[in-house]
């Protein structure tokens, strides 16, 4: 995880984005009118500086993909603003897009490209590339170079994805779930890459389902929830407020009412549950409890960012109640 941070180089405040729901005919000017919205981002505020890595996670149809496609120049915010190194990314795209590297959810390659051909038409397009080789060297793909497109299997087409989006050697990187379907082994690897791209200076907005990813690579987080940002921090911030947690079997020989966890949420029946927010302290109470009785299956766990999202899309389950 790098620890550098210069310049912002990605600059999100008080965005918004709307989508057309529902028209009307007007019948005096013969044209489709909007009269029902669905807002997906309802005021977003968020940096990214250079040589820092972003993680930008989501609850199901939280916005998280509305944003990235704003700050990717794809489309304009219905309000707000929105500056990429400098440059609106939507209106100046011309100065923004060649210094910006983009791997998408899904992408399309001409079925009758080799690896290599493909490399080599893309690296074409660039304005400072690295070697064709190179890239494709950096996701292990130059043993696949002879291969069509068409022949790749998933998790192939997605590191050749990341080997394009890297060639121009980008300031910005756009990550939007860039491992999904690649194996463990692979999915190190690119971690690898992406970390010597941020420490050289490249500031990356980071996309992922992956909590794991997002915990070993990001400098900060931010939880997407009805499109707006529920949480924000580096991890040690974002779970800061979630409790730890200390499981056993239920021991005999020893009675609950005589364990003194202040502070603490106990909750029993064949098992115990300790939630805290003071892990060490409240883990000593229970072993001095304990004594020399074993407790069975005994668990103790720091609050992590699995715990904190999970605890957001809960929140999301019971307001749809």
């Amino acid at each position: 995880m790098s620890t550098t941070t210069v310049d912002d180089a990605i600059v999100v405040t008080g965005v918004r984005r709307r989508y057309v729901t529902r028209t009307r005919l007007n019948i005096l000017t013969g044209r489709r009118e909007p009269t029902d919205y669905f807002e997906a981002v309802r005021g977003v505020d968020l940096r990214v500086g250079c040589g820092e890595l972003f993680a930008l996670l989501g609850t199901n149809g939280a916005g998280k993909t509305s944003t990235v496609e704003l700050v990717e120049g794809l489309a304009r915010p219905s309000r707000g603003s929105i500056r990429v190194l400098g440059h609106d990314p939507y209106s100046e795209r011309a100065l923004v897009r060649h210094r910006t590297g983009v791997v998408l959810q899904s992408s399309g390659f001409p079925p009758s490209l080799t690896v290599a051909e493909m490399a080599r038409l893309w690296h074409g397009t660039l304005s400072r590339p690295r070697p064709a080789e190179e890239a494709l060297g950096a996701v292990d793909l130059m043993g696949r170079a002879d291969v069509e497109t068409a022949k790749l299997s998933g998790g192939e087409r997605r590191r050749l994805d990341i080997a394009l989006a890297v060639m121009g050697n980008p300031e910005i990187l756009v990550l939007d779930e860039p491992t999904t379907g690649l194996d463990p082994e692979s999915r190190r690897a690119i971690w690898t890459l992406i970390e010597g791209l941020v420490d050289q200076g490249t500031a990356v907005l980071l996309t992922t389902h992956y909590l794991e990813e997002a915990e070993q690579l990001a400098d900060r987080i931010a939880i997407m929830h009805r499109g707006l940002i529920a949480r924000e921090g580096t991890l040690a911030e974002v779970v800061a407020d979630a409790p730890a947690r200390i499981s056993f079997g239920r021991p005999t020989g020893l009675s609950l009412s005589d364990l003194d966890v202040a502070g603490a949420r106990v909750t029993a029946s064949d098992s115990v549950l300790i939630e805290t927010l003071t892990l060490q302290r409240t883990l000593a109470a229970v072993l001095a409890w304990a004594g020399d009785v074993p407790l069975p299956q005994l668990e103790a766990r720091s609050a992590s960012l699995e715990q904190v999202f999970l605890s957001i899309a809960d929140t999301a389950d019971i307001e749809e109640l």
